[in-house]
């Protein structure tokens, strides 16, 4: 078995459900690093928010965020955050929600929207439910996905996702994706996950995630992290 790279969600992955980073995840990717296995966070956060978790863990393969709608790897492009997909669907769905919604649109919609280069984030105060139905008629449906992350609703452009920008990131970094070796929680990971070679679901994933993984953890969170890594990459 060779991994070349680790492909790892931030929440629910390396956190635990109050968002604390788990010291075992960050011990056992400083290792795969000092063992030459580059981590590329893959997450539906922002930009500064993943660049930050990366920074402060010491991972080297670049960030994927927004759910595949932005990456970033120092030294290329410039040193420039990529988007790699225009807002036009996603802005017209705003207007729409913030006419069907009216002010839930403001009391349930994630403060961090502002930061957001290509989708839009509700907390899950609002039940999926309700934003589906909002969204119902809305002319450009069949251009979005909403993804549930376990921690919110993100309203997506589907020209991309974790998977197309985790793909990307891997190519052009000489990275072969079935030697990728990628852990996630959620319904958002999915895409990611079957993209890779090792798909690897920690023990508190969603049902629907450990059905398409290859190796579920015993333990949760970082620890199922941590496991995962000294099994199969040290």
């Amino acid at each position: 078995m060779t991994i070349e790279a680790i492909a790892v969600d931030i929440d629910g992955t390396i956190t635990d459900e109050k968002r604390q980073i788990c010291i075992s995840a960050i011990e056992a990717l400083r290792k795969a690093e000092a063992a030459g296995i580059p981590t590329i966070i893959v997450t539906g956060n922002v930009v500064n928010y993943a660049y930050a978790t990366e920074v402060l863990i010491g991972c080297s393969g670049g960030i994927v965020c927004e759910n595949g709608g932005v990456v970033f790897k120092e030294g290329e492009n410039d040193n420039a955050v990529e988007i790699l997909v225009e807002k036009e669907f996603v802005n017209s769905a705003e207007s729409h929600l913030k006419e069907k919604l009216g002010e839930k649109f403001n009391i349930h919609a994630s403060h961090d929207n502002m930061y957001r280069s290509t989708e839009t984030v509700f907390y899950k105060t609002l039940e999926r439910k309700e934003l589906e139905e909002a969204l119902s008629d809305f002319k450009y449906i069949d251009q979005l996905e909403i993804y549930d992350s376990g921690f919110a609703l993100h309203v997506t452009d589907k020209r991309v996702n974790k998977g197309t920008s985790l793909r990307y990131l891997c190519e052009r970094n000489g990275i072969n994706m079935e030697n990728v070796m990628a852990i996630g929680d959620s319904q958002n990971d999915e895409d990611f996950l079957k993209e890779a070679g090792y798909k690897i679901a920690v023990g508190n994933a969603e049902d629907e995630l450990k059905q398409i993984s290859t190796y579920t953890c015993e333990k949760m969170f970082g620890d199922g992290v941590a496991e995962a890594i000294e099994k199969f990459a040290l």
